[in-house]
């Protein structure tokens, strides 16, 4: 990671610069960029403390960024979080960010007790896979995820 590289947990200080990586984010995952929407998301987000956000910040500019939400296991009987996003800007790949947000991420997760931390990700990022593969993640071979859009 650049040494110049500081990761941080996210403010409502940081909503401008957060916001243009987070619509970049969801334009990676074919979303339409609604720069707007993006900010009211995160905004909503922090001012209500409804997810956990770690960016990378440069000084001059936020360079990546992860988000978490909690979430429970009524099977297991315990409380883990959903690492839900990461997202690094295409300048500042390669570098070790990702692995960097994902590794603070799990250390800030394991201090708040949380049992494990969940993600997915798209079948053809396989960049992304390779990373959480490296990170200890493990394939779950088990159980299908289902959707059901309350909206069709």
């Amino acid at each position: 990671m650049p040494p110049d590289t500081n990761l941080r947990l996210a403010d409502i200080s940081d909503l401008e610069k957060l916001a243009v990586l987070f619509d970049q984010y969801r334009q990676f995952y074919d979303c339409v960029s609604d720069l707007n929407k993006a900010r009211g998301w995160l905004e909503e987000n922090l001012e209500a403390g409804r997810s956990t956000i770690f960016v990378a910040d440069n000084g001059a500019q936020l360079t990546g960024f992860t988000q978490l939400y909690p979430a429970l296991c009524s099977v297991d009987l315990v409380e883990y979080f959903v690492l839900y996003d990461l997202y690094v800007s295409e300048p500042a790949r390669r570098q070790g960010i990702a692995r960097a947000l994902m590794n603070t991420a799990s250390d800030w997760a394991k201090a708040q007790g949380a049992a494990r931390l969940d993600l997915e990700t798209a079948r053809d990022n396989i960049a992304g896979q390779a990373l959480y593969r490296s990170l200890g993640y493990e394939l779950d071979e088990v159980f299908l995820k289902f959707s059901l859009d309350l909206n069709a």
